[in-house]
């Protein structure tokens, strides 16, 4: 949905439950968490809500999750080495 929703630059629920498999309330719904999260905003143009995305917000949270991501790596290699070990170690 973001990667819709940037490309269009600014859309409507409407519209992108149109290039997207599931419904319109679906959609508004994910919206919503969406703009609770601080990713995308909207503004209200007559009748319509149009939303965007907030690349500042993602930026940061495509920060944050690298970082945690590396953060996973270390532990998880860790693991990795003492299986791999402990598999050469079996009979």
């Amino acid at each position: 949905m973001l990667d819709l929703l940037s490309a269009q630059g600014q859309a409507t629920a409407t519209t992108l439950a149109g290039g997207l498999p599931i419904s319109r309330q679906a959609v508004v719904k994910h919206l919503a968490v969406l703009d609770a999260a601080g990713l995308v905003g909207s503004v209200k143009v007559g009748r319509e809500v149009r939303y965007s995305v907030r690349p500042e917000a993602l930026d940061a949270t495509a920060r944050w999750m690298s970082a945690l991501a590396s953060d996973w790596d270390r532990p998880l290699a860790k693991i990795k080495r003492v299986a791999e070990a402990a598999e050469q170690d079996a009979p």
